[in-house]
């Protein structure tokens, strides 16, 4: 067992390099945040809010407003869903054994797409109480459950007797992907033009409705999710030697399997529920952290969710700054600076580029 331990270690130097580019990214996350903080529609600029309090003076109630009630949740928003796409598509490949693979491979995104624009468009039909109880939170929750529910049913697709087939889970997401996107045609063809800009702009993705409300929803099953996710560092690197070889030291896979799985859903149906459909976060993440520091999945997924809350949380200052006043979605962020990336990613596994 020791020996197997030792052969599945990474060499020294790369551990090295993986921890030195931990500390890295953490300080990364802390300058993004700062920039986060710093940046808005407004002229409340943290740098002046913090002089004011290193000067013993107290802020204005627009200062705290804007501070404390707009652009902090904003952030730790930012912070849980960029980290929880990143961790999502870093065991999804791991889970798969291809760099390639995201999260919407169990059914998340579509789910969840397919649950915000029952909400959007067949909303109204609910009874005024429904309605009055679900208040803002009616499309959160119905992405949510959406992404939950796919997902689920992706498994029990996939798994018979016991054990969880990854190559039908591919081909049954691809199945339920489509048609959910069926589904969801339908009702965009039905939809009138309010809500088909509500379906434009949740589809495009935004952290601009970021609320304490959303973050205290979210953050617990994204912290949960993440937190068995981290957990699943060693089985993953067993994994990747096989399931045969796997199961002989002594890991449980079709375990692993569920937990993984399960995690992906409730940190990615939580994510998609409170921003919207952002891409190309979970799918680059991990493949980037794997040519600078190696598959190890014990540094990999800490680092994953550092380096996508640190992508994300950019995406967002950029998506504010770029047409000020206005905003553009962050999902145009991310796929204008993930699309390049991702295609360098294709071209480098045929060989067309350089590494």
């Amino acid at each position: 067992m020791a020996a197997l331990t030792d052969v599945q270690a990474p060499p020294r130097d790369r551990l090295s390099r993986a921890r030195a580019l931990h500390w890295a990214l953490a300080a990364a996350l802390v300058l993004a945040s700062a920039a986060s903080l710093e940046v808005g529609a407004t002229d409340v600029r943290l740098s002046a809010l913090l002089a004011k309090l290193v000067q013993g003076e107290a802020l204005g109630q627009m200062e705290r407003i804007v501070l404390l009630d707009i652009r902090l949740p904003r952030l730790a928003m930012g912070l849980l869903v960029g980290a929880a796409l990143a961790v999502s598509g870093a065991v999804m490949q791991g889970l798969f054994r291809n760099p390639l693979a995201d999260p919407g491979i169990v059914g998340v995104g579509a789910g969840a797409g397919l649950g915000a624009i029952l909400a959007i468009v067949l909303g109204g039909l609910l009874p005024v109480w429904a309605r009055d109880l679900a208040g803002n939170q009616l499309v959160p929750v119905a992405a949510f459950l959406g992404g939950w529910g796919s997902t689920l049913l992706l498994y029990r697709v996939a798994t018979r007797g016991g054990r969880t087939s990854v190559a039908t889970m591919l081909l049954a997401g691809i199945a339920l992907g489509a048609l959910a996107g069926a589904l969801s045609g339908i009702l965009v063809y039905i939809a009138d033009d309010q809500q088909l800009r509500d379906l434009t702009f949740w589809g495009l993705g935004s952290l601009a409705g970021a609320s304490w409300a959303k973050v205290a929803a979210a953050g617990p099953m994204i912290a949960l999710a993440l937190g068995a996710a981290v957990l699943l560092g060693r089985a993953l690197n067993g994994l990747a030697l096989g399931e045969a070889t796997a199961a002989h030291i002594g890991i449980d896979v079709q375990r692993m399997k569920a937990v993984a799985i399960l995690a992906v859903a409730g940190a990615t149906g939580a994510a998609v529920a409170v921003s919207g459909g952002i891409g190309f976060v979970g799918i680059v993440v991990p493949h980037l952290l794997r040519l600078a520091s190696g598959p190890d999945h014990r540094t990999l997924l800490p680092n994953a969710a550092l380096l996508g809350a640190t992508l994300l949380i950019l995406a967002d200052v950029i998506a504010r700054v770029v047409i000020a006043p206005a905003e553009l979605p962050i999902g145009i962020v991310t796929a204008i600076l993930g699309a390049p990336v991702f295609l360098w990613i294709l071209l480098r596994r045929r060989g067309l580029v350089d590494g």
